[in-house]
C-alpha cells in the first residue's frame, strides 16, 4: 500500500481526485494528518465514506507506531522504528524509479527538560561519513528514509501533541538525504502542515557544503555544525569528511549568512581526553570563530567499543569552556541524556537493548538482523 503521509496537499489533491472526491479534499487530508494526526482514513470524517473507500484500495495513512521504547533514569526515551529505506534519493518509495530497499529500523530519541520536549530525530538508516567515534557511522549506511518515515517519528511517539521542538540530529547526515529532510522541514512549517516556526527546528550537519548552502537558502531553521577539531589533520583522522568538507571551508560558508538576528549557529565540540580538548585546541577555535555570532557546545564523549580514547575530565571541560567564553565565544557543557538506553549523542545504533531490573541485557532488537 502507498503512503499519504510526506505528501503535499497538491499531491494529495491529486490522489483525492484520482479517487473521485473533489480536489478540495487535498486540503483535508493534509490536515487530518498533520494537523489533527489521523492514524486511519476512517478516522476522517469530513470526506465521504464512499471516498474513503476509494482511498484505501490503494493508499494507507501511513503512521507506523515504534517498535519499542526505551525510558532512561533521567526520564529520556528513544524509540525504534522499522523502515524500508530507499538506498537512491527519491522523495518518496513509490516514486524512486530503480532504487533498492532495504529493511532496517531507526531511532528517535524523545528529551524532555522542565517545560520542553524535544524529539531528536533520523533522517537515514545508519550513515555514509564514517566518524570513528560514531556508533550510527560504525553501522554503515543502509539507506534514506522518505519524508514520511521522517514524519512518522514526529506523529507516533507518544509525545507528539506536546513536542515544543526538534533536532535532526539523530541516526544519518541530514544534508546527504537532503530532498527529504527539506520536505519534511516543509510540512512542519508549512501552516497546512505543523504550522511550526522555524525557530523550533535545529539541523545538525557534519558540513556537506553543496547541500548546507541550500539549507541555508531555503530555511529559516537554526544549524549545528560538527567540528570536534580545528586542527585539519587531527579532525581528517577522526571525521573523514574533513577531507571533502575542510572545517575551514564551512565556516568560510557559514560567515556569508546572517546569524545575529533570531536564527542561530552553533558548533559541536566532542572532547576526547589528550586528543582536542588542550589550550592549544581552544586557541585554534577562538582564531576560527572569532568575529562570527555562534556558540560552542561542549559535549563528553560516551565512549564506545574499539575507539581508543575517553572523554575529557569534567574540570578539563570547565577550562576549556572558560577559555572560550573570555576571549568573546559563547560555550556551554552539554548535559548528557539517556546513556543509560544508548541514547546519547553518537551512540545510536538502530538497536534497543531490553532493560531487566535495571540493567541492559544485549537483546538487540534490530528488524534488519
Amino acid at each position: 500500500m502507498k503512503k499519504l503521509i510526506g505528501k503535499t496537499p497538491e499531491e494529495l489533491k491529486e490522489i483525492a481526485v484520482k479517487a473521485g472526491l473533489p480536489a478540495y479534499a487535498g486540503k483535508q487530508l493534509a490536515g487530518w494528518i498533520y494537523r489533527r494526526h489521523a492514524r486511519e482514513l476512517s478516522e476522517m470524517t469530513d470526506i465521504s465514506k464512499a471516498g474513503r473507500e476509494a482511498l484505501s484500495k490503494e493508499y494507507t495513512v501511513g503512521v507506523t507506531p515504534p517498535s519499542a521504547c526505551q525510558v532512561s533514569t533521567d526520564g529520556t526515551k528513544k524509540y525504534l522504528f522499522p523502515v524500508d529505506c530507499a538506498l537512491g534519493s527519491g522523495l518518496n518509495v513509490e516514486d524512486t524509479a530503480g532504487a533498492k530497499f532495504e529493511k532496517s529500523s531507526v531511532e528517535a530519541v524523545m528529551i524532555p527538560e522542565e517545560d520542553r520536549k524535544t524529539l531528536c530525530v533520523s533522517s537515514q538508516a545508519g550513515c555514509k561519513m564514517g566518524c570513528k567515534f560514531c556508533m550510527t557511522g560504525r553501522q554503515g549506511f543502509h539507506g534514506n528514509l522518505d519524508a514520511g518515515d521522517i514524519i512518522n517519528q514526529f506523529l507516533s511517539v507518544e509525545e507528539a501533541d506536546a513536542l515544543t521542538g526538534t533536532v535532526f540530529m539523530g541516526m544519518g547526515e541530514p544534508l546527504d538525504n537532503f530532498l527529504n529532510v527539506k520536505r519534511a522541514i516543509d510540512i512542519l512549517t508549512a501552516d497546512w502542515g505543523f504550522g511550526w516556526s522555524p525557530k523550533r527546528i535545529t539541523l545538525s550537519s557534519i558540513g556537506v557544503i553543496p547541500n548546507l548552502r541550500r539549507y541555508l537558502d531555503e530555511t529559516r531553521c537554526h544549524l549545528a555544525i560538527s567540528m570536534h577539531s580545528p586542527f585539519p589533520e587531527e579532525r581528517a583522522s577522526i571525521m573523514p569528511v574533513q577531507n571533502a568538507y575542510p572545517i575551514q571551508d564551512v565556516v568560510k560558508l557559514i560567515r556569508q549568512y546572517d546569524f545575529s538576528g533570531q536564527r542561530r549557529v552553533s558548533f559541536e565540540y566532542t572532547m576526547f581526553s589528550g586528543l582536542n580538548d588542550d589550550k592549544r585546541h581552544a586557541d585554534a577555535i577562538i582564531r576560527l570563530l572569532s568575529g562570527l555570532e555562534c556558540r560552542v557546545n561542549l559535549i563528553r564523549f560516551h565512549k564506545i567499543p574499539d575507539f581508543p580514547y575517553v572523554s575529557s575530565a569534567q574540570g578539563v571541560m570547565e577550562m576549556f569552556r572558560d577559555r572560550l567564553s573570555a576571549h568573546g565565544i559563547t560555550a556551554t557543557i552539554r548535559a548528557s541524556r539517556g546513556e543509560d538506553i544508548y541514547a546519547a549523542c553518537g551512540m545510536l545504533a538502530g538497536k534497543h537493548k531490553e532493560m531487566s531490573a535495571g540493567r541492559l541485557n544485549e537483546q538487540d532488537q534490530e528488524s534488519d538482523e
